[in-house]
């Protein structure tokens, strides 16, 4: 059976996608990149035989069903799909218009799952397949301030691939979700975070620190992108595929925090958690 692969990434203009699209290309895949914008796509990625530059607006239902004809007609199968596209909406939960909210669900939880409902029927022919999405260590953990929204769609994110795995199993097709700490992308840059705007004089004097600080870190993160999708390279040779990654040292430090907080919150209520059942 030929190790050579069909990569459907999204997100694949810029940060992680790109690294993704590239490592995919020198492992000697053939890869779907999609974007907004196509040009941006081919000229971030590069000329490839092996490459279809589609545009792909994750939000766009119809953009995601036009993607997947399009790198279904081009390569005749989608074998892994990397829900990567995302986006980050900055703030306090009450600061948060609910119009960015939904924007940061929209991109972010929504936008995977219109192309996953694209990519499954294919997948499901084929009888074979595998779905990634890059979710992030506050799907993991979220007890810090200004990511309400992020959180709520990485988290989002989680619970329906761990029940989208228990769905497409029977198909051939295997799930992974990606934890990664702090990577070096364009997240944090001024194009890709959107600040909520300040509205409410309770939050003024912890705001300011935290928007620099948030700025700060771009440029300073650890994590090495091309790193990362050697990574996924590899974990998506597997046989089976881990249905977790945690990606990076930060981000098991993380996990490993949660797992301890975790187990304390059940130890300290124990006996009255195990004494509801009906006598």
């Amino acid at each position: 059976m030929s190790t050579t692969k069909v990569w459907f990434i999204t997100g694949a203009s810029r940060g992680m996608g790109v690294q993704f699209a590239k490592a995919a290309l020198a492992a000697g895949h053939a890869v779907v990149a999609s974007g907004r914008d196509t040009g941006r796509v081919s000229r971030a990625v590069g000329q490839s035989n092996d490459l279809l530059a589609v545009k792909l607006d994750v939000t766009s239902r119809a953009d995601a069903d036009a993607a997947v004809r399009a790198a279904a007609d081009r390569f005749g199968r989608i074998d892994v799909l990397v829900n990567n596209a995302a986006s980050f909406y900055a703030g306090y939960f009450e600061e948060l218009t609910p119009e960015e909210f939904d924007r940061q669900l929209a991109a972010s939880l929504i936008g995977p799952m219109n192309v996953t409902r694209a990519v499954l029927p294919v997948m499901r022919k084929q009888r074979s397949g595998h779905i990634i999405s890059i979710s992030s260590s506050a799907g993991l953990a979220a007890g810090f301030e200004f990511v309400s929204a992020y959180a709520a769609s990485k988290f989002g994110l989680e619970g329906w691939m761990e029940s989208l795995q228990a769905e497409v199993a029977p198909f051939g097709i295997t799930t992974t979700v990606v934890n990664p700490g702090f990577f070096r992308t364009e997240l944090l840059t001024e194009q890709s975070t959107n600040y909520a705007e300040p509205s409410i004089a309770d939050y003024d004097e912890r705001r300011g620190p935290l928007v620099e600080y948030w700025k700060a870190q771009n440029g300073r993160q650890s994590g090495d992108p091309a790193k990362l999708a050697r990574a996924l390279i590899t974990i998506a040779s597997q046989e089976p595929p881990p249905r977790r990654f945690i990606a990076g040292a930060d981000a098991i430090a993380t996990a490993e925090q949660k797992m301890a907080d975790l187990k304390a919150e059940i130890d300290a209520n124990r006996n009255l958690s195990t004494s509801l059942a009906f006598d």
